[in-house]
């Protein structure tokens, strides 16, 4: 099987589309500009199905390796047959190469070895050929210094059998597809710690039990981490006698002196060596799609959180809140560079309200600040309703922001080196009001863990959990583009092509060479050569620069068709651009070249009508309940605005202006059955929910959204 018949066979794409994907990730072509730049050349395939394209290959050449590896142990053995390779190299299924090498696999000396030293591996084979034999008798040909007698012969001969057994590849192989379909998962709480406080979060799982292959991902995980953190024990049990039957309906062929042996061997076999195997097989399956499926979750989550809308290029005055410790307040201008910062104690103990009144309208008016941004921490509502007292000379918009990893933010070294002089408070304020003005831009600075969106992303496969999570940020700043000229380092690293040593030589030639005017003074960045560029100049954008196609997301390696576009309807290219009635007039077919197609002409004249356009949408001000301030404010019956703050597999968390966040359910997002969260709502979503129950000592709130 060539790699491209081994994509084709896990993704729906033609295997023309799948080698020229192959060709430009071989080229050193990122994901990114594959999909958006070379469409022609993959029949339009986007960033998951290349992502997967990716993975994929990488998988095949892991695989092919492993392979190889196992070819050479067993030829080295002297037992590579001719059949085995053949079977090795025609396998694509990893799983069944490893059982194919678990007889040659080196591993610690087993019963079987020590028997088959003794010498009872004939007498093994006798038994296994389940010929009408005296095996009694025959055992005592196979006595000598280490076997003393018959029952020893006969016990080191089973050995051997029990561990052919666990070597059968289709009994390994229907075992667990068995296991798959029907093993049970339970839990049962282990008992000195069952009054524990920690413990009680688990209270659900100390006598649980359910088929593995109907656990939700998050109840499987939240029974690992149980189990994890000793609360109680977990264990993958399958039917024995159905097992046992399977078998031995496989194995016995006679019934004669022969048969009894076996029975026990296979017995011997299964809970000694296939059940445990299986069993722990299952269970890292079970958690490897659990794995997937959470990480899927955090994933589109992140994204959404990315992509969250912008309030654009204001002046804003943010705030992070507290109470005994005071408001830390700071003005940022325009490109959110830190003007100003103050320390203000509106609350108890100090209730200096009225001054600090004095101190948030002077600070307005003398930073002309447009919009507020206040964390949703601590004290959140109680700043939100004292911001709202106060009677400003103009209007100034107020907004709640998420202040998720602000902390881990203001105590990272890229805090301290853009704010050396500064501590963590006010480092952590100037995220809250940067996340208002961009929110892509400043929480690229934090591990994506720290933005508080996932689900049991401590459990999960870490490595997998940051490629995902690596890809997803990649993939949203570059549908985005970004502005070079005020790009910070860490959103530069993420464009395509550039990565974390090129943003630092931007960064630097910005600082001393001054704003870039156009893309191609963008080549003469030190280190910077022509196929980072090829990958990254449509990606950046330059504001106010000598080329307007430099404001865009077309290429310049098509900035000759445009101009000869402008040029054929007698126009130059600024006028052309925004023009759509002149576009209009563009017969696309006379300007198919041998690298640019229909498809990517098609972007062009799309990009030519609205350049430079941002993809998320404008960021709106919310208004909560001003009756709820803490949870004993909640009631039962009541219909309140709100935020959708998380998502997961089996619901989403709403902020409804207090500190805890209530849970709708996923049965409870619409009437009738909903297999996705996400086809319901989606982050940062307004809506309104009905309160249906509320624990005011576990602090936890249901919600509903069928009202």
């Amino acid at each position: 099987m060539t790699s491209i018949q081994f994509i084709q066979s896990q993704v729906t794409a033609s295997p023309k589309s799948i080698e020229a994907t192959l060709k430009l990730l071989s080229e050193d072509c990122t994901i990114p500009f594959i999909s958006r730049y070379r469409k022609d050349q993959t029949g339009n395939l986007d960033e998951v199905v290349i992502e997967a394209i990716a993975k994929l290959s990488k998988q095949y050449d892991e695989i092919v390796k492993r392979k190889e590896s196992i070819l050479k142990t067993i030829d080295e053995q002297g037992q590579l047959s001719p059949e085995l390779a053949k079977k090795i190299k025609e396998s694509f299924d990893l799983q069944e190469i490893e059982d194919l090498y678990l007889p040659y696999k080196k591993k610690k000396k087993t019963r079987a070895d020590v028997a088959r030293e003794n010498g009872l591996e004939p007498l093994a084979k006798i038994i296994f050929s389940q010929r009408n034999e005296d095996v009694d008798f025959i055992s005592t040909q196979y006595l000598n210094d280490k076997v003393k007698n018959e029952d020893e012969a006969l016990q080191g001969a089973r050995d051997i059998i029990a561990e052919w057994i666990n070597e059968n590849i289709y009994i390994r192989k229907n075992l667990r597809r068995l296991f798959q379909r029907k093993a049970i998962v339970e839990t049962k709480v282990v008992k000195k710690k069952e009054n524990e406080d920690d413990a009680q979060k688990f209270k659900q799982y100390f006598d649980w039990a359910e088929p593995i292959s109907k656990a939700p991902s998050h109840r499987l995980l939240a029974m690992l981490r149980a189990e994890s953190e000793g609360f109680v024990k977990l264990n993958v049990d399958f039917e024995t006698d159905e097992a046992l039957d399977f078998i031995e309906n496989e194995i016995i062929k006679a019934n004669n002196d022969t048969t009894a042996h076996i029975e026990l061997a296979i017995k011997d076999s299964y809970k000694r060596l296939l059940e445990p195997a299986i069993s722990n097989e299952t269970l890292q399956d079970a958690k490897a799609k659990a794995d997937t499926k959470a990480i899927d979750v955090f994933a589109g989550n992140l994204s959404q959180l990315l992509l969250a809308p912008p309030l654009g290029e204001k002046r804003i005055l943010a705030i992070d809140p507290g109470f005994r410790s005071g408001c830390k307040v700071v003005c940022l201008d325009e490109k959110g560079d830190l003007l100003y910062n103050e320390t203000i104690y509106p609350h108890q103990p100090q209730n200096e309200s009225a001054m600090a009144m004095k101190k948030i309208r002077s600070m307005v008016n003398a930073y002309n600040i447009e919009a507020i941004s206040i964390g949703n921490g601590t004290a959140s509502r109680e700043t939100e309703f004292f911001i709202k007292k106060i009677a400003f000379d103009k209007p100034v918009q107020v907004f709640v922001v998420s202040e998720a990893g602000a902390s881990v933010y203001s105590a990272s070294k890229i805090a301290r080196d853009e704010f050396p002089k500064y501590d963590v408070t006010v480092r952590g304020s100037v995220s809250i009001g940067r996340r208002l003005s961009d929110p892509l831009a400043e929480l690229v600075k934090i591990d994506p863990k720290s933005i508080g969106v996932g689900q049991y992303q401590h459990d999960v496969d870490q490595t997998k959990l940051k490629e995902e999570l690596d890809t997803v940020v990649v993939r949203c700043v570059n549908s985005v583009g970004i502005n070079i000229n005020t790009a910070s380092k860490s959103l530069l690293s993420y464009v395509s092509g550039i990565g974390e040593k090129m943003a630092e030589n931007i960064v630097a030639f910005r600082s001393e060479n001054g704003p870039f005017e156009d893309r191609k003074q963008i080549k003469k960045v030190p280190r910077l050569g022509d196929k980072a560029y090829q990958q990254a100049a449509a990606f950046v954008r330059i504001h106010n620069g000598k080329n307007p196609l430099d404001n865009s997301a077309v290429h310049p390696e098509a900035y000759p068709i445009v101009e000869k576009m402008a040029k054929d309807l007698g126009l130059k290219t600024n006028d052309l651009i925004a023009n759509k009635d002149k576009i209009k007039l563009i017969k696309l077919e006379n300007y198919i070249t041998p690298e640019i197609g229909i498809l990517s002409l098609k972007d062009i004249v799309k990009e030519l009508e609205k350049p430079g356009l941002d993809p998320r949408k404008a960021a709106k001000v919310f208004e909560f309940d001003p009756t709820v301030t803490t949870i004993k404010n909640v009631r039962t019956g009541m219909i309140l605005p709100g935020i959708v703050n998380n998502i997961t597999a089996f619901g989403c968390f709403v902020d409804i202006g207090i500190k805890e966040s209530g849970l709708v359910h996923i049965s409870q997002l619409k009437a009738g059955f909903v297999s996705d969260v996400n086809e319901v709502v989606k982050l940062h979503q307004h809506v309104q929910v009905k309160v249906v129950e509320v624990d005011e000592e576990r602090k936890r709130i249901q919600l509903t959204m069928i009202l």
